[in-house]
């Protein structure tokens, strides 16, 4: 409970009032029975109007009274319980965002958006529902027990057998309830993963001609989800018949054992007539806490998940960084001995011994066989991940000394995967710069060869793109990233294989503005074309995660072996597809 205090005490006030006016339906719904009880008993016996109508009115009195307190305390319930769920939803979210790389993978996407949706609104519901009953139903037991101990303490003894029975099956049904619903909520989480990979990558799916076999995947889910749902609320249909079951076997002990007394005249009718009311709000009382710790169950495993996320350490931060204030100015980019791993327990490195320095206004080219480690080299460079031994700086600090802020702020990237966001062409480049003008977005878009064809669609800079860019081809989406990078002004630009799906003319003219727009700005192209590189000022060969070889494009082709094998491999693969 105190985790989640701080999401509670700006709302104190609402997590006060709300109960407290449940407290008023609770002292109503006591009196209603001993009201009702002293017409039958002394109204109706005497034929007293005046007193039948003096006490039926204040039964309306007291029922006004009830409506107001239970829609206050519904209220403030709901503001409550809202606000909490809000605020916890935006924490949880502002986490997200705060994860490396390596943090993401500890966790599945559509896990992440399940404990983001479903598992905070688990919380909401029971926060709701606790600030209605928390008070309301153990205020009305306790009322209604000593109200019905006042009438008759024999007969209360039927309530004493009955209440630990209760309480036990109860304690049973939690038990068994909470690994279950923790089941459930895994399986949301596959077919949340299951939907969003279906419908991000619904043209492979088409292409391949596999919608059957997907459908068939996601009807394997949603029943998966359907059975562990089933064997998980079992406990909740278990519950009410149970519940019931008591509550009239109890009230029909009451009225035999009542009635009895009733005939010899050691109880009135209307006591007995309230009695068994109070009897009713007893195991509806017990019943409401069934149900709460039955919705607990699921709002624990929902809790457990959500703590997950909030508990995950980070293991990128800034919070030892030595030099906060600093901006990067220049873009040198130092690689001192350089290894770094993604699983620490593995003993072969992914990077080994890497030791290069790419110097400001200098066009780096990378290039190696696929998994050499290319991408993974430029990602240590904003940190994106962080290096195991070794120092990477930049402008002669240590990347760790930087907030990650100011860090990435001066590089650009634009990752293999290209990604766009939906919203307009506009509104996408100006991820670069949102406060640019708009001479600047056009300058960006031209100088990544977009701004032609982006100009020759109707609506033009304000053309809508779907989900991720869905509706521009491959090589316009790598040019718009391209100009969302260029838009930023960086000190350092990574391009990782982002000309990939480009032809080798407008790639030319992209390289050529780099030379004149980005005069001063370091440019790391990673690739897998030697003809994306062949201009660079030196030119790093990646082999299995180790530098084999820098250069000019002449001197690599001249002594490096691996180069020669990649550059005429693809000279071969020219020739016969020329052939």
């Amino acid at each position: 409970m105190s985790f989640y205090f701080r999401y509670i005490k700006p709302y104190l006030p609402y997590f006060i009032i709300g109960p407290i006016l449940m407290l008023t339906e609770v002292v109503g719904e006591v009196l209603m029975p001993k009201l009702m009880a002293n017409i039958i008993n002394y109204g109706i016996v005497t034929d007293s109007t005046a007193y039948i109508l003096q006490t039926g009115g204040l039964m309306v009195l007291v029922a006004l009274m009830m409506m107001g307190g239970g829609v206050g305390g519904n209220y403030f319930a709901a503001k409550a319980s809202v606000s909490f769920s809000s605020d916890l939803r935006a924490d949880l979210y502002k986490k997200v965002q705060s994860f490396s790389f390596a943090n993401l993978d500890h966790f599945h996407t559509g896990s992440l958006v399940t404990r983001l949706t479903n598992d905070v609104t688990q919380l909401q519901n029971i926060t709701r529902m606790s600030l209605v009953m928390m008070l309301r139903a153990p205020g009305m037991m306790i009322g209604a027990i000593i109200m019905a101990t006042r009438i008759n303490a024999s007969l209360a003894v039927i309530i004493g057998v009955i209440a630990p029975i209760l309480a036990v099956i109860i304690f049973f049904i939690m038990k068994t309830a909470f690994p279950r619903f923790m089941l459930m909520q895994k399986k949301i989480d596959a077919l949340n993963t299951g939907i969003q990979e279906n419908l991000t990558n619904v043209r492979v799916i088409k292409s391949f001609v596999r919608e059957e076999f997907e459908e068939k995947r996601f009807c394997e889910k949603t029943e998966d989800l359907r059975d562990k749902s089933l064997h998980a609320l079992k406990m909740v249909v278990m519950t009410m018949p149970i519940m019931t079951l008591a509550m009239n076997l109890t009230t029909l002990a009451v009225v035999w054992f009542g009635g009895q007394q009733v005939m010899v005249g050691d109880m009135l009718i209307g006591d007995l007539s309230s009695f068994t009311t109070y009897v009713v709000q007893i195991l509806s009382s017990l019943m409401m806490v069934a149900m709460i710790i039955l919705q607990s169950s699921r709002a624990m495993a929902s809790s457990k998940r959500i703590k997950e996320v909030m508990n995950e350490e980070l293991d990128l931060t800034d919070e030892q960084a030595a030099q906060k204030e600093k901006k990067v100015t220049a873009g040198k980019v130092e690689f001192r001995h350089v290894n770094f791993r993604y699983y620490k327990d593995h003993e072969e490195w992914v990077l080994e011994d890497i030791d290069f320095t790419a110097y400001p206004g200098e066009i780096l080219g990378i290039i190696g066989s696929t998994g050499s480690g290319k991408s993974t080299l430029v990602q240590l460079i904003p940190r994106l991940y962080d290096a195991d031994e070794g120092q990477i700086l930049v402008d002669g600090v240590d990347v760790r000394d930087y907030s990650l802020e100011n860090l990435r702020q001066g590089v650009g990237m634009v990752l293999q995967k290209n990604v766009l966001f939906s919203g307009t062409i506009e509104e996408n480049l100006r991820w670069g710069d949102e406060e640019a003008g708009e001479e600047e977005v056009r300058q960006a878009a031209q100088a990544a060869q977009a701004h032609d064809f982006v100009t020759g669609f109707t609506d033009g800079y304000e053309t809508e793109l779907g989900q991720g860019g869905v509706n521009v081809s491959g090589g316009q989406k790598q040019r718009l990233c391209i100009a969302r990078a260029l838009l930023k002004k960086p000190k350092i630009l990574i391009l990782d294989d982002s000309t990939s799906a480009v032809d080798t003319a407008t790639e030319a003219r992209i390289r050529e503005s780099f030379r004149t727009s980005l005069k001063d700005t370091t440019k790391i192209i990673i690739a897998q074309r030697i003809s994306s590189v062949i201009e660079a000022d030196r030119i790093l060969v990646i082999d299995e995660g180790r530098i084999v070889g820098q250069g000019t494009h002449e001197e690599l082709l001249r002594d490096n072996k691996e180069y020669q094998e990649i550059y005429y491999s693809q000279q071969d693969k020219q020739k016969e597809v020329g052939a």
